[in-house]
């Protein structure tokens, strides 16, 4: 019987979850119409935060030895400080910026981890910096395209800010997995967290700053979106980034995570017709290609070299 290695398995659940999050952003474009980032923010966590907790008493029933729950409520209150900047960033940034570019540009952590786990002694193969790199150039086509044109907006700052974030969302987990965490716990919690801290800005920010106060009438029509948000790129998809990480490495994790970015562009196309251009296909291509060598071992190419020398 044909079996799948943890880091097949793992790394096919961070696929998904990069699915799940690419279609998101057409869900945050279409409520952002309604209601502002935070008060956005503050309604999708407090439901992607109390879908789990029926997960949580379940799955901690059936496990006679569930990991500790104090350390996992520990790191999900780091990972829920981390995500509350990072997420609002991009929310902001929403208000502006496609689902595609916001998707791309968001995806520019797969640059970042790897630099960042250079100082925190984190060991990364030659294969990884070269699917680093044809990743970087996917999102050169994706983001300036053959015509070499760059236009920086306050949207893309605010977007570039919120990768740089995620980044160090992505590596804390990696250092929460390594301690044995309970990921549904760590997940549940750290949107709470989000949304707590979220609510101190509904005010300043939507209210004031955007005039955007939310109502009731405003959360009603965004309603669809903010489930879409609340339940699945949260509830879901965040849990499943916690499970697949466990065991994969954090620049492989962010690679195939990163593969939201073509996801977003192309859920952008099909539902709100955005078009694409050929250096957007092009970049969507480069993109999948970077992932897929990302996954073959290094020892595995060493083989295939050495059976060609022969």
């Amino acid at each position: 019987m044909f079996k799948v290695s943890k880091s097949l398995r793992n790394s096919l659940i961070l696929l998904l979850t990069a699915i799940i999050w690419g279609t998101s952003f057409v869900a945050q474009s279409a409520g952002m119409q309604y209601i502002g980032p935070f008060t956005f923010s503050v309604i999708r966590y407090i439901l992607g935060g109390t879908v789990l907790i029926p997960v949580i008493i379940i799955l901690r029933k059936k496990n006679s030895n569930p990991p500790d729950l104090k350390l996992s409520i520990k790191y999900g209150i780091g990972c829920g400080l981390i995500l509350f900047a990072a997420s609002n960033f991009q929310q902001m940034a929403m208000l502006k910026a496609s689902a595609g570019k916001a998707g791309f540009i968001t995806a520019l952590y797969i640059i970042l981890v790897p630099i960042i786990g250079i100082f925190l002694k984190k060991k990364t193969s030659p294969v990884i910096w070269v699917s680093v790199l044809l990743a970087v150039v996917g999102l050169y086509f994706l983001c300036i395209g053959r015509s070499g044109h760059l236009r920086l907006h306050v949207s893309d700052i605010q977007l570039l800010i919120c990768a740089l974030i995620f980044s160090f969302h992505i590596l804390f987990i990696d250092k929460a997995n390594e301690k044995g965490v309970d990921g549904v716990v760590v997940s549940s919690t750290q949107f709470f967290v989000a949304a707590v801290i979220s609510a101190f800005f509904v005010y300043p920010m939507d209210g004031l700053y955007y005039n955007m106060m939310p109502d009731m009438g405003l959360i009603k029509s965004a309603f669809p979106a903010l489930c879409y948000s609340g339940f699945m790129a949260c509830g879901v998809a965040y849990t499943l980034q916690i499970i697949g990480q466990d065991g994969v490495n954090p620049t492989v994790a962010s690679l195939i995570l990163s593969l939201e970015s073509v996801v977003s562009v192309i859920s952008g196309f099909i539902i709100l017709h955005q078009n694409m251009k050929s250096d957007e296909v092009i970049g969507c291509f480069i993109m999948f290609a970077a992932i897929i060598l990302s996954q073959i071992p290094s020892d595995g190419i060493k083989d295939l070299i050495y059976k060609k020398k022969k």
